[in-house]
């Protein structure tokens, strides 16, 4: 029997019998929002060098005018056109492959098994269109591809086939897996939204603000347009950032499934995300001056390699804190009692401030408490600390005081403040073996798992 060069015997077969690699163009809405590219350029230039596009529209005719939106928009839509024809994706049997670019090409091979979350956002115009994108979280890299759009249901069905996949499954019966059930473990109502935001103390010190620096510079100057240009780009920022917040967490709602928690939200733009397990290296319990009488709390996440930051907007103490306990099993959020703080001598360091600052260590977690009017209390499971610190400055080192920093897997610090210098050494040496301890104990970062 002979062989081509170059090829040993009984390899033929499997080449033969290889599976072919299908690819996929995205749904063909998309050349439409790529259109906007080559207008966004138009509109950027314009806003960039306003005198100079006066300048250029003054100088116009009509004719001309009417010739070159006859060339803007079809150039627009050849371009939206031809680069949704040069993008494709394919799914093999270890990676997804993603081809774009219409001059220079780019293609992106992701291994499935590096994914570790998978969010599908929904903005309004894609809502009216039946259209998703999904978005992806693989490990190791800061930047998310994305493939936008897809058909709603085509969308979920691919997210569902991907996340089967990263868990270990066939590539055959992959597809049969579905989207994992999801059991609802809160949700946060609207008017307790728009209430926490409205006591917020960003909310109210632009306001404030926009009242005051307004009214003394109408005092110095007595100028309207000086007073104007001043308050109203202050009330827009109060505005933008509460009722962006609004439209960002409305209709928040938390379910956990095999694949990690889910998370959906959003009035517009309507975000479906997922916090994978074992991926959260720090929770943070936010608790501001205002929502204490009524006992609420939010919730952040440090996620490693993911842009997820919210798990919880604001709920009660104790439904928060049984969310965290999804997050982080056998996690128990200490109390303010169980939180030891610096000694008196700290007051010389940070006068008033220092009463803000507290520490306890668990079995399970290195927390750390910051402030007064914006209490923060940090949650570091031992398993996620990648380093630990001591520094003192020559103030510290002269009452007796040192920091312990915590260094974390998603690039954060968590630092206990003013601590006897001696404890610090002790804690020091302590949290380091908790570290190795809790590493080789630690469930693994795994879908499903």
């Amino acid at each position: 029997m002979s062989t081509a060069p170059g090829t040993e015997p009984g390899t033929e077969p499997a080449v033969r019998d290889a599976k072919p690699v299908v690819e996929h163009r995205l749904h063909p809405v998309t050349p439409l929002r790529r259109a906007w590219a080559p207008i966004a350029v138009v509109i950027g230039w314009a806003v960039h060098d306003p005198d100079g596009a006066q300048r250029q529209l003054t100088r116009l005719t009509t004719t001309t005018l009417l010739l070159g939106i006859a060339v803007l928009v079809p150039a627009a839509a050849l371009y939206g056109f031809l680069t949704w024809w040069f993008t494709h994706f394919a799914v093999t049997d270890s990676e997804l492959r993603i081809r774009t670019g219409l001059v220079f090409r780019r293609t992106a091979h992701i291994r499935l098994e590096r994914i570790q979350a998978i969010d599908v956002t929904r903005p309004l115009l894609a809502r009216i269109a039946g259209v998703a994108k999904l978005k992806l979280d693989v490990v190791g890299t800061d930047k998310k591809d994305e493939l936008a759009f897809l058909g709603e249901a085509y969308a979920r069905a691919l997210r569902s086939e991907l996340l089967a996949r990263a868990a270990g499954f066939a590539p055959e019966t992959a597809h049969e897996v579905g989207e994992a059930p999801v059991r609802q473990l809160l949700k946060v109502p609207t008017g307790v939204l728009a209430v926490s935001l409205v006591l917020t103390g960003g909310t109210w010190g632009t306001l404030v603000a926009a009242i005051v620096v307004p009214s003394v510079l109408w005092i110095a100057t007595e100028s309207v347009w000086t007073v104007l240009a001043t308050a109203l780009p202050l009330l827009g920022a109060a505005g933008a950032s509460t009722v962006g917040r609004f439209v960002g967490e409305y209709d928040w709602t938390v379910g956990e499934s095999p694949d990690g928690l889910r998370i959906d939200h959003g009035l517009l733009d309507r975000a479906h995300e997922t916090v994978p397990p074992g991926r959260v290296q720090t929770v943070r319990v936010v608790e501001p001056l205002l929502w204490r009488r009524r006992g609420w709390v939010r919730v952040e996440l440090d996620v490693a390699g993911s842009s997820n930051s919210v798990l919880v907007p604001v709920a009660p103490r104790e439904v928060a804190e049984s969310v965290i306990a999804r997050v982080l099993p056998g996690v128990t959020v200490p109390d303010k009692t169980a939180l030891v703080r610096p000694p008196g001598r700290a007051r010389w360091c940070v006068p008033l401030w220092w009463k803000g600052y507290g520490l306890t260590v668990t079995d399970t977690v290195f927390a750390a408490r910051h402030g007064l009017l914006r209490r923060r209390l940090d949650l570091v499971p031992h398993a996620k600390v990648q380093s630990v610190r001591l520094a003192q400055g020559p103030w510290e080192r002269f009452k007796g005081l040192a920091d312990v920093h915590v260094d974390t897997g998603a690039n954060k610090t968590v630092t206990a403040r003013l601590r006897d210098a001696t404890e610090a050494a002790e804690l020091l040496r302590t949290q380091a073996e908790r570290s190795r301890t809790g590493r080789r104990e630690a469930r693994p970062d795994r879908w499903m798992a």
